[in-house]
């Protein structure tokens, strides 16, 4: 069985990667049927000057060159906060099996928050989700990088 609580672990070292960056922390792995760690990534919006340089989108194209294929079957991304309607989207297109993640993402979450996207009957994949895993940590993480913006545009005024 896939221990997911220590691979959220080292999906909240790259969010932790992607703060000390500027970036919004969240990190993601993507994992083989045993586990095996095939990509992990941050956000990299802002470096990249890019919307889509999200960690789950990052973490799929590095697997999906590796295997010479967009079809990522047998995959599950391990993320910190819920997956937003993009990357579920990407989740969905690229046949990944399950999402574990974190918090959930009452914004703009697309697995369960405010969309089930991955479980929506009419779309051509679905994907299995497991919710809350080490929830308080990644929720935390997210709170203090916020927390931080806020007063250093408060002090900036």
């Amino acid at each position: 069985m896939i221990d997911y609580e220590s691979l959220m672990g080292e999906a909240l070292d790259e969010a932790r990667v992607a703060a000390l960056r500027g970036e919004v922390p969240v990190g993601c792995l993507l994992v083989d049927e045993g586990g095996v760690v095939l990509a992990r990534a941050h956000n990299l919006r802002e470096l990249f000057e890019d919307p889509t340089a999200h960690a789950e989108v990052l973490a799929m194209r590095r697997v999906a060159h590796d295997r010479g294929s967009w079809r990522l079957d047998g995959v599950t991304a391990v993320v910190t906060l819920e997956p937003c309607p993009m990357c579920a989207g990407a989740f969905v297109n690229a046949r990944i099996s399950r999402v574990v993640y974190g918090c959930d993402d009452l914004r703009a979450g697309a697995v369960r928050s405010l969309y089930s996207i991955g479980s929506d009957p009419r779309l051509n994949h679905q994907f299995e989700v497991v919710a809350g895993v080490r929830a308080e940590a990644c929720g935390e993480i997210l709170r203090a990088f916020f927390r931080v913006r806020r007063e250093a545009k408060r002090r900036n005024r």
